[in-house]
């Protein structure tokens, strides 16, 4: 110890005469003599290694707890202050965690951490996983630092902070690996991770650039977020709504696009899930973004995949559950957005197919029913969108040559 706090000293006094960094993407934090609390949990990690082998076979070394959240907060903290993160209020931290991801954080509750969970929106279960390629198939997960005012997925501590600055802390590994005689077990340690100067600095760049561009409302990181941290972002969207960002709806959409009739399932669960009350959460603004696709491209392929996913919901042929009326309001609001460009675009010698989709819902399900749906419609105030009455006034017109003009 007597090593670690000289260490510490000497950095601490480096510091002083040195400037502080601001938005320095790369890892430049050290050990610091009041951040002594993560070195044992460090040093587990260190002894436990990266990762195990068995008979050629993946094999956990290490069970994550508590401590080990823990005892990256501060370190994730540091890197965020040396990279020009501003700490939002609390309130204004509450209501972001509930727009990004429905949660609502109850300031009396003593836990300091949320687990969101993205495969299981609705757990509040504090449960601890990594998003790594590991031998557990384990939900895609992050975490929200409450007294920290940031979120952050579980990192094991050399993830995210160059233990070898600390000599002691290298030599502690070397003797946890001389000392290991664990039979049949290979056992990877940190230090022999090729990659892992590389890996650490993508981790702190992935904190810095989330909690930047959510609550610091830094508009420059969404390019690298997009370039970057896409299942993050494809999942945000698609499990918890997040669709307030145009340039994350249009990857996904372009994404989606370059295998569009095998994607139309998938396409399906970006625009509409149910909630934890088990309502339609139905994303506008992701729909909005195909018509912003298209007025830029003019390209029938940008927004068809609309069409296939309407086709399948109507012939009632959707992997996803829905009811009657459930299934009037989704067709709704996918109308809403391609049958106006239809109306005005179908004449433009590309395939747009026969009819809209509100024509092919009518005659799908016979004059009786369309009546029906129609009256479902009107006194629903046409769920306020622009152009569905309308649009209900144009497939009325269609017969059974095609469009009316």
């Amino acid at each position: 110890m007597k090593n670690i706090l000289l260490i510490g000293i000497v950095l601490m006094m480096n510091k002083c005469n040195s400037q502080k960094p601001t938005n320095n993407m790369s890892n430049t934090h050290y050990i610091k003599q009041d951040s002594d609390s993560y070195i044992p949990v460090l040093k587990s990690q260190l002894a436990a290694g990266a990762s195990g082998e068995k008979n050629e076979t993946d094999y956990p070394t290490y069970k994550f707890t508590l401590k080990d959240l823990e005892s990256t907060e501060s370190i994730i903290a540091k890197e965020l202050e040396d990279n020009g993160y501003k700490k939002p209020g609390t309130e204004e931290f509450i209501n972001k965690i509930n727009t990004i991801f429905k949660r609502v954080i109850d300031p009396k509750s003593e836990s300091k951490y949320l687990h969101i969970n993205f495969e299981d929106k609705c757990s509040k279960d504090l449960k601890l996983y990594k998003n790594s390629n590991s031998i557990d198939v384990n939900p895609y997960s992050t975490y929200v630092f409450k007294n920290g005012l940031f979120i952050s997925d579980l990192y094991s501590i050399p993830e995210i902070m160059d233990y070898t600055k600390n000599s002691e802390l290298s030599q502690f590994e070397n003797d946890a690996e001389n000392n290991n005689h664990i039979k049949d077990i290979k056992i990877y340690y940190w230090k022999d991770i090729a990659e892992l100067k590389n890996i650490r600095k993508q981790n702190i760049k992935t904190i810095v650039a989330r909690n930047m561009y959510f609550f610091n409302n830094n508009k420059s990181y969404i390019t690298w977020l997009v370039q970057n941290d896409q299942i993050f972002i494809k999942n945000l969207i698609k499990f918890f709504g997040y669709d307030g960002e145009s340039k994350f709806n249009e990857y996904v959409i372009n994404n989606l696009n370059l295998n569009s009739l095998n994607n139309g399932h998938e396409l399906l669960s970006y625009i509409v899930s149910k909630d934890c009350e088990g309502q339609l959460d139905i994303r506008t603004s992701f729909l909005n973004s195909y018509e912003s696709i298209y007025n830029n491209s003019k390209n029938v392929n940008d927004i068809l995949i609309l069409k296939y996913v309407s086709s399948k919901l109507i012939n009632n042929e959707s992997k996803n559950s829905f009811n009657d009326k459930e299934r009037m309001k989704i067709l709704a609001a996918i109308a809403n957005i391609f049958d106006p460009i239809f109306k005005k675009s179908h004449h433009d010698g590309q395939n747009w197919g026969e009819v809209t989709i509100l024509a092919d819902y009518r005659d799908f399900i016979g004059e009786e029913d369309w009546n029906k749906v129609k009256n479902e419609y009107k006194i629903n105030n046409y769920y306020n969108l622009p152009n569905l009455k309308s649009m209900i006034e144009y497939a009325d017109l269609f017969d059974s040559v095609g469009a009316p003009d």
